[in-house]
């Protein structure tokens, strides 16, 4: 394990978040269009705390997409500056917790706070760790022509080129095997 389970945790969340934006590879457009869709995302993420379920939460959200995607391709400065204005801006304040199924771990908001906020701070405090460890370059845009969906490359070898919303690594792999059958 590069980072801490919860960091690996919330840094595959962010990936999550970051590729529901509308992608060149997609057909399926907007993915976090309605509340419906914002809520099964956190289901599927298992977030927890409270929820207004209104259009200005789901905007904000969509907001925090917008700003977290420009941590990939972003230089060492520039992602530190993004993270400390996500926890200033939630007031984050870091504790232990534990809950649910979780054992202890950092939340560095309230349950209470806003959803963006909450969802802001976890992704800063990931990346806090990504900073410090120098280790930005684990976040790759996929490898694939066709395709724009970021990733985080946690294996041990830094081998990770291909994202996961789709089959990009298969297609890719099924193009390079035909070229090589073609040529030989």
């Amino acid at each position: 394990m590069i980072f801490t389970h919860d960091t690996e945790v919330a840094l595959k969340s962010v990936v999550n978040l970051v590729n529901t934006l509308d992608r060149l590879d997609s057909e399926e457009g907007e993915q976090l269009a309605t509340g419906a869709d914002l809520d099964a995302f956190l289901e599927r993420e298992r977030f927890s705390g409270s929820r207004t379920h209104d259009g200005a939460e789901l905007a904000a959200v969509r907001a925090l997409r917008s700003r977290l995607r420009t941590l990939w391709g972003a230089s060492e400065d520039e992602a530190v500056e993004l993270v400390n204005v996500l926890m200033r801006e939630a007031q984050a304040l870091p504790q232990l917790v534990k809950h649910d199924e979780w054992d202890w771990h950092l939340h560095a908001t309230t349950p209470e706070a806003p959803l963006a906020d909450r969802m802001g701070t976890e992704a800063a405090m990931a990346f806090v760790d990504v900073i410090r460890a120098k280790e930005l370059d684990r976040l790759r845009v996929c490898a694939a022509e066709d395709c724009d969906a970021v990733l985080i490359d946690l294996s041990k070898n830094r081998s990770k080129l291909y994202c996961d919303t789709g089959n990009c690594a298969n297609r890719a792999h099924v193009r390079a095997y035909r070229e090589r059958r073609a040529a030989g």
